[in-house]
């Protein structure tokens, strides 16, 4: 019998190999401000070894690449690890590829200088899985950069949001809080050094098609925004007109951690 994260698991794979091709194509992953703060905020050594887990288009590794030695590109998706690789080898001939479980690292102890994450784990079904074992391939003194939407700390607005995700992409699991996300850090003996908390517009039409099966799904996002209550729709700044939805902003949550 399949465990529930299991299926879990199985649900990314799917939904990612459906739609590989727009992530690797998407403008929001492939030029957000975040890309051009992460070099500043790793300062990576052309001697470095790093890690970039749940990869989708390979824009976090792209952007390292020119930085360090190597990168390892990880992805549990076959399908999207075989187009970000299609997408990137001609100019990055230092990243390499490999399907894995962001719970479960294929890698030794001590391993990477570095290791991000960017915009992924609220697919993960034990976010507790992935920081001990992002903090188990670590070297002593390596540096870890997680970039992801979060949930208010209020719990309707929490709950809310994650809805929201949840009816657009069936995949996704749970944003977590900061405060949650600091809790796992500490038990795995991860210490914070920076960190960024910064509202992030999507474009409605483009954001909820990314994901969404047919227009019906489309439909049923766009139908809890227009009828959310007057104090969710300011927080995220949901912007109507002609009876359809816009626009709407999250909060994304940039951190350094250092082992």
């Amino acid at each position: 019998m399949m465990h529930q994260d299991d299926k879990s698991k199985e649900m990314v794979k799917r939904q990612f190999a459906q739609h590989a091709d727009k992530y690797v194509a998407s403008e929001s992953h492939a030029k957000g401000n975040d890309l051009a703060l992460l070099v500043a905020w790793l300062q990576p050594h052309s001697a470095w070894v790093a890690l970039d887990v749940a990869t989708g288009g390979g824009h976090v590794a792209k952007t390292l690449a020119p930085h360090v030695a190597h990168v390892f590109a990880t992805d549990l998706t076959p399908r999207m690890l075989m187009r970000a690789a299609e997408h990137l080898r001609p100019e990055c001939p230092n990243i390499w590829y490999m399907v894995a479980d962001a719970e479960a690292l294929p890698f030794l102890d001590r391993t990477f200088d570095a290791v991000t994450c960017r915009i992924a784990p609220h697919h993960f079904p034990r976010p507790e899985e992935f920081i001990r074992e992002v903090a188990r391939v670590l070297k002593p003194g390596g540096r870890f950069l997680l970039i992801d939407n979060v949930s208010p700390e209020d719990k309707q607005l929490g709950l809310f949001i994650n809805k929201i995700e949840k009816t657009r992409d069936e995949s996704h699991i749970r944003c977590l809080t900061i405060e949650e996300w600091r809790t796992l850090f500490a038990a795995a003996g991860l210490t914070e050094r920076r960190g960024a908390l910064r509202r992030k517009t999507y474009d409605f039409p483009v954001w909820v098609a990314r994901m969404a099966r047919d227009t019906k799904q489309i439909e049923a996002v766009e139908k809890l925004l227009i009828e959310a209550v007057d104090e969710v729709k300011q927080y995220f700044a949901v912007k109507i007109q002609n009876e359809k939805v816009i626009s709407l902003q999250v909060d994304e949550w940039m951190v350094l951690l250092e082992k």
